[in-house]
């Protein structure tokens, strides 16, 4: 028996320093004073900061997968995972660079001790405006096992909830479209798939319940013929707990989604779903009524002691040998 440790944050606007060489001129101009102020130093504490929080996850071993947003490059990435050698693990990046007007994309940090990226896709969701795609890693256990991993970053709630929501049920559509495709091409039913990510929606609106197929109930989901996500963050809405404030009102935008071949363990791998946990350590809060996340922010709103306006989740997972 083995057991994993994944994790997913929202890291908050990790961008590149400023006139970075890695960044095209088009998204050098699009960007344009967002990245005031963010020179080198500034970039390596946020580094710091967001690094002090991962290496506390898992009992501070460390996650052994992360799956990770608003990241504008492999550059940054690998800067964040160089900052976590102090958990002693071999630590490698899954990216791709993706259309985003704002070059910010989804990845992944993962233990290549105990896993093997097999093969990666970035889905393109169909948007008027550009935004990120899914990203998809397969990858492989050491006993050989699959587990597709689908990180997800779901257009805003920019201009207004309702107004917006189109665009989130499109990428709804996506990720169900790609789940059944995973389970025709792997010819199997019972495939693991772990979709993880900032949803920009919370666990019962329209696009998660009705276009991705994610529902609270686990018979649904495992007795359904059509591929459907059992979404693990139902119990954290009675907790009154957010993964994101909103005028001093909590949301739970960051969400676990895992298939049947994950909640039956007929995959091999299983979802402990009472293992699912909000991970706001003490020095993220904000000290008022409203338990707020700390924001590292940009530009001349830098501060320092700040960490992300999300916090991260992380849930368990466990393999029969």
């Amino acid at each position: 028996m083995a057991d994993y440790y994944v994790a997913f944050w929202n890291v908050e606007n990790l961008f590149d320093v400023v006139n970075s060489p890695r960044r095209s001129e088009k998204l050098q101009r699009t960007l344009g004073d967002e990245l005031t102020g963010w020179t080198s130093s500034v970039l390596n504490r946020k580094i710091r900061q967001l690094a002090s929080i991962i290496i506390q996850m898992n009992n501070a071993s460390g996650p052994d997968i992360l799956g990770v947003c608003e990241v504008e490059n492999e550059y940054v990435l690998d800067l964040l995972k160089n900052a976590l050698a102090p958990l002693n693990r071999n630590y490698r990046v899954a990216h791709e660079d993706t259309s985003d007007r704002r070059g910010i994309d989804v990845a992944f940090i993962y233990d290549a001790d105990l896993f093997t990226a097999q093969d990666q896709f970035s889905h393109f969701i169909v948007k008027r405006l550009a935004t990120r795609d899914l990203f998809q890693v397969n990858f492989r256990t050491n006993s050989g096992r699959l587990l597709v991993a689908i990180g997800n970053h779901w257009p805003s709630r920019m201009g207004g909830q309702y107004e917006s929501e189109p665009y989130r049920i499109i990428a709804g559509e996506t990720l169900a479209y790609f789940h059944e495709r995973i389970r025709q091409v792997q010819n199997d039913n019972n495939v693991a798939v772990l979709a993880m990510g900032d949803f920009n929606d919370e666990p019962f609106n329209r696009s998660m319940v009705n276009h991705a197929l994610s529902h609270h109930s686990r018979t649904k989901v495992t007795k359904a013929r059509s591929p459907r996500f059992l979404n693990l963050m139902w119990p954290v809405l009675g907790q009154g707990v957010g993964t994101h404030y909103y005028d001093n009102t909590a949301n739970v935008l960051d969400q676990f989604l895992v298939s049947k071949g994950l909640v039956t363990g007929n995959s091999g791998i299983r979802v402990l779903p009472d293992s699912v946990k909000v991970l706001d350590y003490p020095e993220m809060v904000k000290p008022d009524d409203y338990p707020v996340p700390i924001r590292f922010g940009r530009k001349s709103s830098t501060n320092p002691n700040g960490f992300s306006d999300h916090y991260p989740i992380a849930v368990r997972l466990r393999e029969k040998m």
